[in-house]
Protein backbone atom coordinates (compact mmCIF):
# COMPACT_ATOMS: atom_id res chain seq x y z
CA UNK A 1 0.00 0.00 0.00
CA UNK A 2 1.71 3.52 -1.12
CA UNK A 3 1.29 6.08 1.48
CA UNK A 4 0.39 9.42 -1.31
CA UNK A 5 2.38 12.34 -0.04
CA UNK A 6 0.20 15.38 -0.47
CA UNK A 7 0.68 17.85 -3.49
CA UNK A 8 1.15 21.57 -2.62
CA UNK A 9 0.79 24.90 -5.02
CA UNK A 10 2.24 28.44 -3.94
CA UNK A 11 1.08 30.65 -5.70
CA UNK A 12 3.33 34.11 -4.92
CA UNK A 13 4.85 37.48 -6.39
CA UNK A 14 7.41 36.73 -4.47
CA UNK A 15 10.44 34.77 -6.21
CA UNK A 16 12.27 34.22 -3.12
CA UNK A 17 9.19 32.79 -1.61
CA UNK A 18 8.79 30.53 -4.53
CA UNK A 19 12.08 29.55 -4.11
CA UNK A 20 12.45 28.93 -0.91
CA UNK A 21 9.11 27.17 -0.17
CA UNK A 22 9.92 23.86 -2.24
CA UNK A 23 13.44 23.56 -0.69
CA UNK A 24 11.36 23.66 2.98
CA UNK A 25 8.53 21.65 1.97
CA UNK A 26 10.39 19.08 -0.53
CA UNK A 27 11.09 16.45 2.32
CA UNK A 28 7.42 16.52 3.81
CA UNK A 29 5.87 16.51 1.05
CA UNK A 30 4.74 15.27 -2.75
CA UNK A 31 4.87 17.68 -5.58
CA UNK A 32 5.52 21.30 -5.35
CA UNK A 33 4.14 23.78 -7.85
CA UNK A 34 4.62 27.03 -8.39
CA UNK A 35 2.99 30.16 -9.76
CA UNK A 36 3.77 34.16 -10.24
CA UNK A 37 -0.04 34.76 -10.21
CA UNK A 38 -2.90 33.18 -9.61
CA UNK A 39 -4.72 33.79 -12.82
CA UNK A 40 -3.33 30.32 -13.91
CA UNK A 41 -4.22 28.69 -10.44
CA UNK A 42 -7.18 26.83 -11.73
CA UNK A 43 -5.72 25.88 -14.92
CA UNK A 44 -3.13 24.25 -13.06
CA UNK A 45 -5.65 22.38 -10.26
CA UNK A 46 -7.69 21.06 -13.35
CA UNK A 47 -4.64 19.13 -14.38
CA UNK A 48 -2.64 18.64 -11.76
CA UNK A 49 -3.57 16.69 -8.76
CA UNK A 50 -3.74 19.43 -6.03
CA UNK A 51 -4.43 18.85 -2.43
CA UNK A 52 -3.39 22.20 -0.84
CA UNK A 53 -3.17 25.64 -2.15
CA UNK A 54 -0.66 28.22 -0.30
CA UNK A 55 -2.16 31.49 -1.44
CA UNK A 56 -0.28 34.94 -1.22
CA UNK A 57 -3.32 37.84 -0.40
CA UNK A 58 -1.35 40.51 -2.44
CA UNK A 59 -0.23 40.99 -6.27
CA UNK A 60 -0.19 44.71 -6.93
CA UNK A 61 2.35 47.02 -6.61
CA UNK A 62 2.14 48.68 -2.95
CA UNK A 63 -1.20 46.86 -2.68
CA UNK A 64 -1.46 45.90 1.21
CA UNK A 65 -5.01 45.22 2.08
CA UNK A 66 -5.55 41.25 0.85
CA UNK A 67 -8.69 42.02 -1.57
CA UNK A 68 -6.59 40.52 -4.19
CA UNK A 69 -6.19 36.78 -2.26
CA UNK A 70 -9.77 37.72 -1.04
CA UNK A 71 -10.86 37.71 -4.58
CA UNK A 72 -9.12 34.98 -6.03
CA UNK A 73 -9.82 32.56 -2.55
CA UNK A 74 -13.47 33.39 -3.81
CA UNK A 75 -12.76 32.28 -7.78
CA UNK A 76 -10.69 28.98 -6.26
CA UNK A 77 -14.06 27.67 -4.03
CA UNK A 78 -16.13 28.31 -6.84
CA UNK A 79 -13.79 25.76 -8.88
CA UNK A 80 -13.60 23.72 -6.21
CA UNK A 81 -15.31 23.86 -2.70
CA UNK A 82 -12.98 21.33 -0.86
CA UNK A 83 -9.72 21.82 -1.71
CA UNK A 84 -7.66 23.10 0.92
CA UNK A 85 -6.51 27.01 1.00
CA UNK A 86 -3.72 28.79 3.16
CA UNK A 87 -3.99 32.14 3.02
CA UNK A 88 -0.65 34.39 3.33
CA UNK A 89 0.59 37.78 3.55
CA UNK A 90 3.36 39.82 5.32
CA UNK A 91 0.57 42.48 5.80
CA UNK A 92 -2.32 41.64 7.85
CA UNK A 93 -4.45 41.52 10.88
CA UNK A 94 -6.58 39.47 13.14
CA UNK A 95 -9.90 41.26 10.78
CA UNK A 96 -7.84 40.21 7.44
CA UNK A 97 -8.18 36.50 9.14
CA UNK A 98 -11.33 36.38 10.08
CA UNK A 99 -12.40 37.59 6.84
CA UNK A 100 -10.15 34.94 4.59
CA UNK A 101 -11.80 32.48 7.19
CA UNK A 102 -15.36 33.59 6.18
CA UNK A 103 -14.80 32.83 2.57
CA UNK A 104 -13.09 29.52 3.16
CA UNK A 105 -10.10 29.59 3.62
CA UNK A 106 -8.23 26.50 5.66
CA UNK A 107 -5.60 28.71 7.71
CA UNK A 108 -3.98 32.14 7.47
CA UNK A 109 -0.21 32.69 7.97
CA UNK A 110 1.94 35.64 7.90
CA UNK A 111 5.40 35.98 6.85
CA UNK A 112 8.18 35.24 7.54
CA UNK A 113 6.83 32.04 9.27
CA UNK A 114 8.49 29.40 11.61
CA UNK A 115 9.73 26.75 9.27
CA UNK A 116 8.53 24.30 12.23
CA UNK A 117 5.27 25.28 12.88
CA UNK A 118 4.65 26.03 8.94
CA UNK A 119 5.56 22.11 8.35
CA UNK A 120 3.51 20.84 11.37
CA UNK A 121 0.42 23.08 10.50
CA UNK A 122 0.13 22.18 7.00
CA UNK A 123 0.43 18.05 8.44
CA UNK A 124 -2.26 18.79 10.73
CA UNK A 125 -4.32 20.42 7.83
CA UNK A 126 -4.17 17.41 5.23
CA UNK A 127 -4.31 15.08 8.47
CA UNK A 128 -7.91 16.65 9.60
CA UNK A 129 -8.62 17.22 5.51
CA UNK A 130 -8.04 12.91 5.24
CA UNK A 131 -9.96 11.79 8.60
CA UNK A 132 -13.09 13.79 7.48
CA UNK A 133 -12.76 12.25 3.55
CA UNK A 134 -12.50 8.70 4.91
CA UNK A 135 -15.12 9.06 7.72
CA UNK A 136 -17.30 10.87 4.53
CA UNK A 137 -16.49 7.51 2.63
CA UNK A 138 -17.47 5.05 5.33
CA UNK A 139 -20.57 6.80 5.85
CA UNK A 140 -21.34 6.84 2.26
CA UNK A 141 -20.74 3.18 1.92
CA UNK A 142 -21.85 1.58 5.30
CA UNK A 143 -25.91 1.71 4.50
CA UNK A 144 -25.33 -0.18 1.47
CA UNK A 145 -22.90 -2.59 3.01
CA UNK A 146 -25.11 -3.72 6.05
CA UNK A 147 -27.58 -5.03 3.79
CA UNK A 148 -25.61 -7.73 2.49
CA UNK A 149 -24.22 -8.85 6.17
CA UNK A 150 -26.59 -11.59 6.78
CA UNK A 151 -25.87 -15.14 5.89
CA UNK A 152 -22.14 -13.85 4.92
CA UNK A 153 -20.34 -17.34 4.64
CA UNK A 154 -16.70 -17.10 6.28
CA UNK A 155 -14.35 -18.75 3.87
CA UNK A 156 -13.21 -20.95 7.37
CA UNK A 157 -16.44 -22.77 6.80
CA UNK A 158 -14.78 -24.83 4.38
CA UNK A 159 -12.55 -27.83 4.94
CA UNK A 160 -12.13 -29.78 1.79
CA UNK A 161 -8.89 -30.42 0.23
CA UNK A 162 -10.07 -28.37 -2.73
CA UNK A 163 -10.65 -25.21 -0.21
CA UNK A 164 -6.97 -25.63 0.76
CA UNK A 165 -5.34 -24.69 -2.02
CA UNK A 166 -7.30 -21.83 -2.46
CA UNK A 167 -6.50 -21.24 1.42
CA UNK A 168 -2.79 -21.68 0.36
CA UNK A 169 -3.23 -19.01 -2.24
CA UNK A 170 -5.03 -16.56 -0.24
CA UNK A 171 -2.18 -16.85 1.71
CA UNK A 172 0.58 -16.19 -0.65
CA UNK A 173 -1.04 -13.33 -2.45
CA UNK A 174 -2.56 -11.27 0.29
CA UNK A 175 0.21 -9.45 1.50
CA UNK A 176 1.08 -8.40 -1.93
CA UNK A 177 -0.35 -5.28 -3.57
CA UNK A 178 -0.63 -7.46 -6.89
CA UNK A 179 -4.13 -7.17 -8.55
CA UNK A 180 -5.91 -10.42 -8.40
CA UNK A 181 -8.41 -12.02 -10.82
CA UNK A 182 -10.86 -14.46 -8.78
CA UNK A 183 -12.63 -16.84 -11.31
CA UNK A 184 -15.45 -19.90 -10.59
CA UNK A 185 -19.18 -20.13 -11.19
CA UNK A 186 -21.91 -18.07 -10.05
CA UNK A 187 -22.60 -18.72 -6.47
CA UNK A 188 -19.46 -20.12 -5.71
CA UNK A 189 -18.22 -17.92 -3.21
CA UNK A 190 -15.91 -15.20 -4.69
CA UNK A 191 -16.70 -12.36 -2.56
CA UNK A 192 -15.88 -14.38 0.36
CA UNK A 193 -12.57 -15.11 -1.04
CA UNK A 194 -12.11 -11.54 -2.33
CA UNK A 195 -13.00 -10.36 1.50
CA UNK A 196 -10.06 -12.59 2.84
CA UNK A 197 -7.51 -11.35 1.11
CA UNK A 198 -8.43 -7.73 1.63
CA UNK A 199 -8.58 -8.83 5.47
CA UNK A 200 -4.95 -10.67 5.09
CA UNK A 201 -3.26 -8.11 3.44
CA UNK A 202 -1.50 -4.54 4.69
CA UNK A 203 -5.09 -2.69 4.05
CA UNK A 204 -7.15 -5.06 6.14
CA UNK A 205 -7.58 -2.46 8.30
CA UNK A 206 -9.09 0.15 5.38
CA UNK A 207 -12.46 -0.01 3.49
CA UNK A 208 -13.27 -2.85 1.49
CA UNK A 209 -15.80 -1.65 -1.72
CA UNK A 210 -17.80 -4.47 -3.80
CA UNK A 211 -18.80 -2.84 -7.36
CA UNK A 212 -21.53 -5.49 -8.97
CA UNK A 213 -20.29 -4.45 -12.35
CA UNK A 214 -23.08 -7.22 -13.52
CA UNK A 215 -25.95 -5.31 -12.51
CA UNK A 216 -24.49 -1.45 -13.77
CA UNK A 217 -26.49 -0.51 -16.93
CA UNK A 218 -23.63 1.64 -19.86
CA UNK A 219 -25.13 4.87 -19.00
CA UNK A 220 -24.38 4.28 -15.13
CA UNK A 221 -20.52 2.98 -15.44
CA UNK A 222 -19.04 5.82 -15.57
CA UNK A 223 -21.44 7.73 -12.45
CA UNK A 224 -20.94 4.45 -10.17
CA UNK A 225 -17.10 3.67 -10.15
CA UNK A 226 -15.74 7.17 -10.82
CA UNK A 227 -18.39 9.25 -9.18
CA UNK A 228 -20.29 12.65 -10.68
CA UNK A 229 -20.67 16.53 -9.85
CA UNK A 230 -23.91 17.88 -9.21
CA UNK A 231 -26.03 19.02 -12.24
CA UNK A 232 -23.65 16.77 -14.56
CA UNK A 233 -26.63 14.73 -15.73
CA UNK A 234 -30.53 14.30 -15.19
CA UNK A 235 -31.32 13.27 -11.43
CA UNK A 236 -27.56 14.23 -10.53
CA UNK A 237 -28.76 16.48 -7.32
CA UNK A 238 -25.87 16.14 -5.79
CA UNK A 239 -22.00 15.09 -5.55
CA UNK A 240 -21.17 11.15 -5.25
CA UNK A 241 -18.00 9.72 -4.69
CA UNK A 242 -17.61 6.83 -7.67
CA UNK A 243 -16.56 3.61 -5.83
CA UNK A 244 -12.69 4.15 -6.94
CA UNK A 245 -13.03 6.85 -4.99
CA UNK A 246 -14.69 5.45 -2.08
CA UNK A 247 -12.14 2.45 -1.94
CA UNK A 248 -8.76 3.96 -1.75
CA UNK A 249 -6.44 3.28 0.53
CA UNK A 250 -8.03 -0.27 0.54
CA UNK A 251 -9.33 -2.90 -1.70
CA UNK A 252 -12.18 -2.36 -4.78
CA UNK A 253 -14.05 -5.53 -5.71
CA UNK A 254 -15.02 -5.28 -9.19
CA UNK A 255 -17.40 -8.33 -9.80
CA UNK A 256 -18.72 -9.99 -12.83
CA UNK A 257 -15.46 -8.25 -14.60
CA UNK A 258 -16.60 -10.07 -18.10
CA UNK A 259 -20.08 -8.29 -18.65
CA UNK A 260 -17.66 -5.02 -19.15
CA UNK A 261 -19.18 -3.70 -22.89
CA UNK A 262 -15.51 -2.93 -25.02
CA UNK A 263 -16.36 0.96 -24.23
CA UNK A 264 -16.13 1.00 -21.05
CA UNK A 265 -13.28 -1.59 -20.73
CA UNK A 266 -11.12 1.48 -22.46
CA UNK A 267 -12.37 3.54 -19.56
CA UNK A 268 -11.51 1.37 -17.03
CA UNK A 269 -8.29 0.37 -18.07
CA UNK A 270 -6.93 4.10 -18.40
CA UNK A 271 -8.04 4.37 -14.71
CA UNK A 272 -5.78 1.85 -13.66
CA UNK A 273 -2.82 3.17 -15.81
CA UNK A 274 -3.01 6.14 -14.53
CA UNK A 275 -4.72 5.90 -10.87
CA UNK A 276 -6.28 8.96 -11.24
CA UNK A 277 -10.57 8.85 -11.89
CA UNK A 278 -12.49 12.42 -12.92
CA UNK A 279 -16.00 12.04 -11.49
CA UNK A 280 -18.47 13.12 -14.53
CA UNK A 281 -19.38 16.30 -14.50
CA UNK A 282 -15.70 17.28 -13.14
CA UNK A 283 -12.03 18.32 -14.79
CA UNK A 284 -10.03 17.75 -11.90
CA UNK A 285 -8.19 14.56 -11.99
CA UNK A 286 -8.55 12.87 -7.96
CA UNK A 287 -5.79 10.37 -7.29
CA UNK A 288 -6.87 6.83 -6.18
CA UNK A 289 -4.95 4.37 -3.82
CA UNK A 290 -6.81 0.65 -4.49
CA UNK A 291 -5.76 -2.81 -4.61
CA UNK A 292 -7.87 -4.82 -7.28
CA UNK A 293 -9.81 -7.64 -7.15
CA UNK A 294 -12.31 -8.89 -9.82
CA UNK A 295 -14.23 -11.70 -10.47
CA UNK A 296 -15.47 -13.56 -13.05
CA UNK A 297 -17.66 -16.68 -14.36
CA UNK A 298 -16.46 -16.25 -17.92
CA UNK A 299 -13.58 -17.75 -20.06
CA UNK A 300 -12.02 -13.96 -20.25
CA UNK A 301 -8.91 -15.32 -22.38
CA UNK A 302 -12.02 -16.99 -25.13
CA UNK A 303 -13.42 -13.95 -24.89
CA UNK A 304 -10.13 -11.82 -25.69
CA UNK A 305 -9.54 -14.14 -29.22
CA UNK A 306 -13.24 -13.46 -30.14
CA UNK A 307 -12.67 -9.45 -29.61
CA UNK A 308 -15.12 -9.14 -26.41
CA UNK A 309 -12.38 -8.19 -24.19
CA UNK A 310 -9.47 -5.86 -24.12
CA UNK A 311 -6.16 -8.10 -24.01
CA UNK A 312 -4.45 -5.17 -22.08
CA UNK A 313 -7.07 -5.05 -19.91
CA UNK A 314 -6.96 -8.41 -18.67
CA UNK A 315 -3.28 -8.55 -18.25
CA UNK A 316 -4.09 -5.28 -15.70
CA UNK A 317 -6.33 -7.28 -13.61
CA UNK A 318 -4.89 -10.75 -13.45
CA UNK A 319 -1.43 -10.95 -12.33
CA UNK A 320 -2.56 -13.70 -10.26
CA UNK A 321 -5.64 -16.46 -10.59
CA UNK A 322 -7.45 -18.13 -8.21
CA UNK A 323 -9.78 -20.61 -9.16
CA UNK A 324 -12.78 -21.45 -6.66
CA UNK A 325 -14.16 -24.93 -7.48
CA UNK A 326 -17.74 -25.67 -7.54
CA UNK A 327 -19.69 -26.72 -4.44
CA UNK A 328 -20.65 -30.15 -6.40
CA UNK A 329 -16.73 -30.30 -6.28
CA UNK A 330 -16.63 -30.64 -2.75
CA UNK A 331 -19.17 -32.10 -1.06
CA UNK A 332 -17.53 -32.96 1.91
CA UNK A 333 -18.43 -29.34 2.55
CA UNK A 334 -22.26 -29.49 2.19
CA UNK A 335 -22.97 -30.55 5.68
CA UNK A 336 -21.18 -27.71 7.30
CA UNK A 337 -22.33 -25.05 5.15
CA UNK A 338 -25.90 -25.96 5.84
CA UNK A 339 -24.81 -26.03 9.55
CA UNK A 340 -23.55 -22.97 9.26
CA UNK A 341 -26.84 -21.64 7.47
CA UNK A 342 -29.27 -23.13 9.52
CA UNK A 343 -27.14 -20.46 12.66
CA UNK A 344 -27.68 -18.11 10.55
CA UNK A 345 -31.00 -18.03 9.79
CA UNK A 346 -32.21 -19.43 13.44
CA UNK A 347 -30.79 -16.10 15.06
CA UNK A 348 -32.13 -13.94 11.69
CA UNK A 349 -36.07 -15.41 12.17
CA UNK A 350 -35.94 -16.16 15.85
CA UNK A 351 -36.44 -20.05 15.85
CA UNK A 352 -33.58 -20.99 18.42
CA UNK A 353 -34.54 -24.57 18.67
CA UNK A 354 -35.06 -25.60 14.85
CA UNK A 355 -32.82 -28.05 13.24
CA UNK A 356 -31.97 -30.12 10.85
CA UNK A 357 -33.24 -33.99 10.64
CA UNK A 358 -30.54 -36.61 9.68
CA UNK A 359 -32.58 -37.43 6.32
CA UNK A 360 -33.11 -33.61 5.43
CA UNK A 361 -29.40 -33.27 5.59
CA UNK A 362 -28.85 -36.39 3.40
CA UNK A 363 -31.18 -34.84 1.23
CA UNK A 364 -28.72 -32.10 1.15
CA UNK A 365 -25.63 -33.91 0.34
CA UNK A 366 -27.06 -35.81 -2.56
CA UNK A 367 -28.42 -32.57 -4.02
CA UNK A 368 -26.10 -31.47 -7.33
CA UNK A 369 -26.22 -27.92 -6.24
CA UNK A 370 -26.02 -25.99 -9.80
CA UNK A 371 -26.71 -22.77 -8.08
CA UNK A 372 -23.78 -23.39 -5.72
CA UNK A 373 -23.49 -22.33 -2.31
CA UNK A 374 -25.84 -19.22 -3.27
CA UNK A 375 -28.58 -21.69 -3.68
CA UNK A 376 -27.75 -23.73 -0.84
CA UNK A 377 -27.91 -20.59 1.46
CA UNK A 378 -31.51 -19.58 -0.05
CA UNK A 379 -32.78 -23.30 -0.08
CA UNK A 380 -31.77 -23.46 3.81
CA UNK A 381 -33.54 -19.61 4.45
CA UNK A 382 -36.91 -20.44 3.15
CA UNK A 383 -36.43 -23.85 5.29
CA UNK A 384 -36.17 -21.69 8.17
CA UNK A 385 -38.98 -19.61 7.49
CA UNK A 386 -41.49 -22.04 6.57
CA UNK A 387 -40.81 -24.67 9.12
CA UNK A 388 -43.69 -25.53 11.13
CA UNK A 389 -42.02 -27.41 13.49
CA UNK A 390 -38.99 -27.37 15.64
CA UNK A 391 -37.51 -30.02 12.97
CA UNK A 392 -36.96 -29.82 9.16
CA UNK A 393 -37.81 -32.48 7.27
CA UNK A 394 -36.56 -33.52 3.98
CA UNK A 395 -39.81 -33.05 2.11
CA UNK A 396 -39.59 -29.26 3.17
CA UNK A 397 -36.86 -29.04 0.54
CA UNK A 398 -38.10 -28.07 -2.90
CA UNK A 399 -35.05 -28.68 -4.58
CA UNK A 400 -35.02 -28.53 -8.64
CA UNK A 401 -33.93 -31.53 -10.46
CA UNK A 402 -31.13 -31.92 -13.04
CA UNK A 403 -32.06 -30.24 -16.16
CA UNK A 404 -33.54 -33.01 -19.06
CA UNK A 405 -33.44 -31.74 -22.53
CA UNK A 406 -36.99 -31.94 -24.32
CA UNK A 407 -38.99 -33.03 -21.56
CA UNK A 408 -40.01 -29.09 -20.64
CA UNK A 409 -43.90 -29.61 -20.50
CA UNK A 410 -43.78 -27.12 -17.22
CA UNK A 411 -46.88 -24.18 -17.70
CA UNK A 412 -45.57 -21.83 -14.83
CA UNK A 413 -44.59 -18.84 -16.68
CA UNK A 414 -41.76 -17.97 -14.30
CA UNK A 415 -40.39 -21.63 -14.38
CA UNK A 416 -40.29 -21.64 -18.29
CA UNK A 417 -38.37 -18.00 -17.47
CA UNK A 418 -35.83 -19.08 -14.95
CA UNK A 419 -35.11 -22.45 -17.15
CA UNK A 420 -34.41 -20.23 -20.22
CA UNK A 421 -32.24 -18.11 -18.24
CA UNK A 422 -30.68 -21.18 -16.68
CA UNK A 423 -29.92 -22.48 -20.64
CA UNK A 424 -28.81 -19.21 -21.93
CA UNK A 425 -26.54 -18.73 -19.52
CA UNK A 426 -24.72 -22.21 -19.75
CA UNK A 427 -25.10 -21.96 -23.76
CA UNK A 428 -22.71 -18.84 -23.50
CA UNK A 429 -20.87 -20.21 -20.90
CA UNK A 430 -21.79 -17.04 -18.28
CA UNK A 431 -21.45 -14.38 -20.59
CA UNK A 432 -24.27 -12.44 -19.65
CA UNK A 433 -24.04 -9.87 -22.00
CA UNK A 434 -24.37 -12.39 -25.00
CA UNK A 435 -27.16 -14.68 -22.87
CA UNK A 436 -28.99 -11.43 -22.54
CA UNK A 437 -28.65 -10.01 -26.71
CA UNK A 438 -29.79 -13.57 -27.16
CA UNK A 439 -32.94 -13.83 -24.81
CA UNK A 440 -33.66 -10.14 -26.10
CA UNK A 441 -33.48 -8.18 -22.41
CA UNK A 442 -31.05 -6.05 -21.05
CA UNK A 443 -27.93 -7.00 -19.23
CA UNK A 444 -29.20 -5.43 -15.82
CA UNK A 445 -32.52 -6.99 -16.34
CA UNK A 446 -30.81 -10.82 -16.75
CA UNK A 447 -28.54 -10.27 -13.72
CA UNK A 448 -31.70 -8.81 -11.57
CA UNK A 449 -33.71 -12.00 -12.60
CA UNK A 450 -30.81 -14.40 -12.05
CA UNK A 451 -30.63 -12.70 -8.47
CA UNK A 452 -34.51 -13.17 -8.18
CA UNK A 453 -34.62 -17.09 -9.24
CA UNK A 454 -31.44 -18.04 -7.32
CA UNK A 455 -29.36 -19.00 -10.56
Amino acid sequence: MNKKRANILVVDDNRHILSSLPMLLKHDFGQIITLEHPSEMVKVISEESIDLVMLDMNYASGARDGQEGLYWLKELRKFDPDILVVLMTAFGGIDLAVEGMKEGADDFVLKPWNPEKLISNLKNLLKLKQSEQKLARYKSFTRDELKHQAGRVSMYTFSSPLMNKVYDAVARVAPTDASIMITGENGTGKEVVAREIHRQSPRGEEIFVAADLGSLSDSLFESELFGHRKGSFTGAHEDRQGRFEVASGGSLFLDEIGNVPLTNQQKLLSVLESRKVIPVGATRPIDVDVRLISATNADLNKMVSEGQFREDLLYRLNTITIHIPALREMPEDVEGLCQYFLEVYKIKYQKHSLELSGRALQKLKRHHWPGNIRELKHTIERAVIMAASDTILPQEFHLRPLAKPGTDDELNLQQLEKKAIMKAVDVYQGNLSHAARKLGITRATLYSKMKKYGV
